[in-house]
């Protein structure tokens, strides 16, 4: 069966305004806490590996168990910030990857959408022209020019994001 109308998954305006202001929202709140790394700096600190992270969590379990030998020229309620913070933002980051791909595939397909109506369309032209009605030939032809030999719509889009 072939597919039309994603299921009229259109946005009232209401939600429109309502995703706007999420989106708003959510820039405001993180707003002072992203960074911009450079691929030197990426390289730098993202060192952080697994093996490293043991290293934090056996210093964390001995400041908990064993405070007296915990150094005093470390900001213990910072390292714990600094502990708690990337569980926050994993957290965020799988959530927001989560909706993005969704978003994602749901633009490829309205665009999906979108180009089955143009080529539905684009055959009434054609009919319309071959029958002899006034105002298709320019349509036609110009509609024409985007398949292979000008004819017929026989391409297919690529998969993924079509740019719109």
């Amino acid at each position: 069966m072939p597919f039309t109308n994603f299921d009229s998954r259109h946005f009232t305006t209401a939600e429109q305004t309502a995703l706007t202001d999420a989106l708003n929202t959510l820039e405001t709140t993180v707003a002072g806490k992203l960074a911009n790394l450079s691929a030197d700096e990426r390289r730098q600190y993202g060192s952080v590996n697994e093996q490293n992270k043991l290293i934090i969590n056996k210093v964390k379990d001995y400041r908990i168990g064993e405070p007296i030998l915990s150094s005093q020229d470390v900001d213990w309620d910072e390292f714990e910030q600094d502990y708690a913070t990337p569980s926050i933002l994993q957290n965020a980051v799988q959530r927001l990857q989560s909706i993005i791909t969704g978003l994602n595939a749901a633009k490829i397909l309205h665009d999906w959408d979108n180009y089955q109506a143009a080529l539905t369309d684009y055959e009434f032209a054609k009919y319309k022209n071959n029958s002899g009605a006034i105002g298709y030939a320019t349509k036609v032809a110009e509609l024409g020019q985007f398949f292979t030999g000008g004819g017929s719509p026989t391409p297919t889009p690529p998969i993924g994001d079509t740019g719109a």
